[in-house]
């Protein structure tokens, strides 16, 4: 089978029992891997009513068809469970080399069973595949177990680890790679260590077979080639995606103060110029990339200067903008704390600011605080929370379940300034005066998640104020986007360098030697996002539309200042953005997936386990639509 190393790993912690499998080429085929293979897994193997935190959860590892190829950026590597903070489908997507490294050693995939009795960490080494203890690495926060680990094994390992936000079920917990990248969203790193993993370990030394290496090397070469002189290469191996820091906030949609506002008068303070000139020490790639976008940065520290690959832009919007940070290097310390403590960057510096404004309110206290402040900008006030929060300490405990359960346990209306969709904290974009930005936050599978479909040029060209004729873009979008996470490759060389989805259908047929068409992956990749909508409602009940109202600020609460002051949506224009959606989908206006739809998509199961739970759609008037957002092929988003 050609473009798959051949081989899954399941491990049962429980017992320690590690089985080798030989990979399906059927399965292979269909799910491509990542993404796929981890919802088609998930919705198959967890029960119903499974505890994201107990034993019946699996922990997904996968990397995709294009990982470990030289297609440009072919780095990406999947984590997914089912999310403690959404309660349904998760995956996280991690660049770095964690992903090639395995398929370097033979495997394509990796399902973790039940719950280890004791600390472990998963070594792999080609054909040898063992449970080792982790005793003496438990409590120790991911950066520090990482080195410890190379010190321990040797540099040429690729490892991942939890931190004490992991150990103690921060439902935001991250899986931390490389010392800086992160499989950030959705607690993959909660399940992790409820799994007793504190790490894995892996090195690769074989190889895995490409069906036409002269043609993938010749169309790889014309790519480089064509892309280094690109007018948008220069500035992101200069910035990284802290470039656009100063572009989100001149567009009044950088989030500032837990998103009361839209636009940061001290935006200058911590953006990629800053970054650059202040903290920068070296520019990082993963592998397979000549864009080198990741910058490992130093930040002085009132405990001395700390080492940590970012801040990337969505750090530094929900870290920086959100709790506003004055200082480019408060911002890459925070970074490193949550990073060090393993937590999601854009989870946690959602709940700081969270928190920063229930204080400002009067809903949190001094007496809850242990006499400490939460103060807007202050780093020691974010040092001292974060830390709480890991280690599931007085309040910390109450925000460590994210700002959505936080809020059910605090009251006092906190759950309207939220910011988050389904449990999952929104993405760095305030999106008020972006209306299908918002429409992308609101109908993410996963909650509210950029990777999924980053909208906001598209309210750019169609009128700020305007919503109709939105939706049908972000169904292509979040087709298109989505399924770059399943191939395993990084989005930004299409939509940065304007490498097109046409040619990685061809490099995936001369990786393959199939002959697949750009239509039949977007049906794969509407495939997959009905197989998440339907396991969301299996696990969460509906009417889906109930999912997908936003938090009543969207439509409550006029941006307070800045070019976009006084704009909100209402809730009749975010229900009218919903017919619209759902029409484009083919789902009946519930929200749910129609029988119809899910019979041409191939997904007989679905519409049976739909039926007997009542959430399968009414059938819709006119049929399903033939043509779901596939055709639409806007400017690369």
């Amino acid at each position: 089978m050609y473009g798959f190393a051949g081989q899954m790993l399941r491990i049962n912690l429980k017992t320690g029992n590690i089985s080798k499998q030989i990979l399906s080429e059927s399965f292979a085929k269909e799910w491509l891997g990542a993404r796929g293979m981890v919802a088609k897994i998930l919705y198959d193997e967890v029960p119903r009513d499974a505890d994201p935190m107990g034993p019946k959860n699996k922990l997904v590892i996968a990397p995709g068809v294009l990982t470990g190829t030289f297609v440009g950026a072919g780095s990406k590597c999947g984590f997914g469970a089912i999310s403690p903070a959404t309660n349904s489908h998760a995956d996280s997507s991690v660049g770095g080399h964690i992903g090639p490294e395995l398929k370097f050693a033979g495997y394509d995939l990796i399902i973790f069973d039940d719950i280890s009795p004791e600390p472990v960490f998963l070594f792999i080494e080609d054909d040898k595949v063992e449970l080792r203890s982790a005793k003496h690495l438990w409590g120790k926060g991911s950066i520090d177990t990482e080195k410890q680990l190379k010190e321990e094994l040797g540099e040429d390992f690729e490892i991942a680890t939890i931190g004490p936000a992991g150990e103690n079920g921060v439902v935001f917990a991250c899986i931390t790679h490389d010392f800086g990248r992160n499989a950030g969203r959705c607690g993959v790193g909660a399940v992790m260590g409820s799994k007793k993993i504190k790490a894995i370990a892996i090195k690769g030394t074989k190889s895995f077979p490409i069906y036409d290496l002269k043609s993938l090397t010749k169309q790889t070469e014309a790519i480089i080639q064509r892309t280094k002189p690109h007018p948008n290469m220069a500035p992101w191996q200069k910035y990284g995606t802290a470039l656009f820091v100063g572009w989100s906030n001149d567009q009044a949609s950088f989030p500032t103060r837990n998103f009361q506002s839209s636009y940061y008068d001290q935006w200058q303070t911590i953006d990629g110029e800053r970054l650059v000139e202040e903290c920068r020490v070296i520019d990082k790639a993963c592998f397979g990339c000549w864009m080198n976008c990741g910058k490992y940065s130093r930040a002085k520290t009132r405990h001395g200067d700390v080492y940590i690959e970012g801040p990337e832009y969505e750090t530094i919007a929900l870290i920086g903008g959100s709790c506003a940070m004055t200082s480019i290097h408060d911002v890459t310390f925070a970074n490193y704390l949550c990073d060090n403590l393993g937590m999601d960057t854009e989870s946690g510096g959602s709940v700081v600011a969270f928190a920063m404004e229930c204080y400002e309110k009067g809903i949190i206290t001094k007496d809850d605080l242990d006499g400490h402040e939460l103060r807007w900008g202050n780093i020691d006030d974010f040092e001292f929370i974060i830390n709480k929060i890991a280690y599931q300490q007085g309040i910390g405990k109450v925000l460590a379940k994210g700002t959505k359960g936080a809020a059910e346990i605090l009251g006092k209306d906190s759950i309207k300034f939220a910011m988050q969709q389904k449990g999952l904290e929104s993405s760095g974009y305030e999106s008020r005066w972006a209306p299908s930005m918002l429409l992308s936050f609101m109908t993410s599978d996963i909650g509210a998640h950029h990777n999924r479909s980053w909208s906001i040029t598209v309210d750019l060209e169609l009128g700020r104020d305007e919503i109709k004729g939105k939706a049908p873009v972000v169904v292509y979008l979040q087709h298109i986007r989505p399924i770059y996470d399943t191939l395993s490759i990084c989005r930004l060389f299409w939509g940065e360098l304007d490498v097109m989805p046409e040619e990685y259908v061809e490099s995936l047929n001369y990786v393959t030697g199939w002959h697949t068409t750009e239509d039949e992956l977007l049906k794969t990749s509407e495939k997959i996002w009905n197989l998440t909508r339907a396991h969301f409602l299996k696990r969460n009940g509906g009417p889906g539309r109930i999912h997908d109202i936003p938090p009543a600020r969207y439509y409550e609460e006029p941006i307070l200042d800045g070019p976009a002051k006084g704009k909100v949506l209402s809730l009749e224009k975010i229900n009218a953005m919903l017919d619209e959606y759902y029409e484009a989908r083919g789902w009946d206006k519930n929200g749910n997936p129609t029988e119809e739809l899910l019979l041409d998509l191939g997904m007989k199961a679905v519409v049976d386990d739909l039926k007997e739970i009542n959430l399968l759609g009414k059938p819709l008037p006119d049929g399903i639509p033939k043509v779901r957002g596939q055709k639409l092929k806007p400017k690369a988003m």
